[in-house]
């Protein structure tokens, strides 16, 4: 995902910190039936080089890193998540599937086998562009062609009720994207507010239920609203919504008591703000910058006072 960091730092918290609820995203995308107690392993993201060209009309190389690469018992899944329509998708899966197939290929004298994943690609936005599948279409000298081809998650196009009843809760905290223009705007947000609603008793009840744990759902609500404050931008929305989640951003009591260090052993260290939160914000994924400003005041020590 690029040139939406609180997207995809939430993306990339999710899968860091719980990546058995992408079980349901598998199962629901593949048509699996794996159960919610599967072993998931997540695979290392190896990176490729590519060229691309700068605004200057220079060319500069660049590491391109996929989202998430997830095993199951022996299938391996690709899963890309996209905020905005991109021309080069297909080929950046195709260059991600064959560094994954590289990994799991076999070979023999004048033989490879190379297994190519399943994948798919996320899009938390939709636009009239947006495709409904991406189709990789390998053509051989001999004229022989053949597809490599996965339906596309389109999110905006899936009801809130969906969501819960397939238990699609990666998708949640990115729901809040088809009403941007309205709360980015500082338009009529009554829709939004409802919504939010809905999955916050749904995610108590589960909750409940044991379907999902504290940490899921304190996470998961956390995740909600640095989605919310990136699209209000600190505008007269952003109370309001915020509050539905109970005002929770992406932090646990260990996130609080890592906060507080880093600001002391900034402070010891000479650090200037600037520098105090962007440390912050690298090693507390997800969040957002007006609450690492915060942080910053809270914890900050005073200089003492010379009588």
């Amino acid at each position: 995902m690029k040139k939406t960091p609180d997207y995809d730092n939430v993306f990339k918290t999710m899968k860091m910190k719980h990546k058995r609820l992408f079980i349901s995203v598998i199962n629901d995308v593949f048509k699996k039936n794996y159960p919610m107690n599967a072993k998931v392993e997540v695979l290392p993201s190896e990176g490729y080089l590519t060229e691309n060209e700068t605004e200057d009309g220079s060319k500069e190389i660049e590491e391109q890193i996929s989202d998430f690469l997830i095993k199951i018992g022996g299938e391996v899944y690709l899963l890309e998540c996209q905020s905005y329509d991109d021309g080069s998708m297909a080929i950046r899966i195709a260059e991600y599937a064959f560094i994954v197939a590289r990994q799991f290929a076999a070979w023999d004298i004048g033989h490879a086998v190379i297994p190519m994943p399943q994948f798919s690609v996320i899009y938390i936005k939709k636009t009239d562009k947006t495709p409904k599948a991406t189709t990789i279409t390998f053509q051989f000298p001999d004229g022989q062609t053949v597809d490599y081809v996965s339906e596309n998650v389109i999110i905006e196009n899936l009801t809130r009720e969906h969501i819960i009843e397939k238990r699609l809760f990666p998708y949640i905290p990115f729901y809040i994207a088809r009403y941007e223009q309205a709360v980015s705007s500082e338009g009529v947000v009554n829709q939004a507010v409802e919504d939010l609603i809905y999955f916050r008793d749904e995610m108590l009840r589960l909750h409940q239920e044991s379907e999902l744990s504290a940490l899921e759902m304190t996470d998961l609500m956390g995740f909600v609203n640095t989605i919310i404050t990136h699209i209000t931008n600190g505008n007269k929305n952003e109370e309001r919504l915020v509050s539905i989640m109970g005002g929770t951003v992406i932090e646990t009591e260990s996130d609080k008591i890592k906060i507080q260090l880093i600001v002391e052993l900034g402070q010891e260290d000479g650090l200037d703000d600037a520098a105090i939160l962007k440390r912050m914000q690298e090693k507390i994924i997800g969040l957002p910058a007006k609450r690492a400003e915060a942080y910053l005041e809270k914890y900050r020590k005073q200089p003492e006072k010379i009588i």
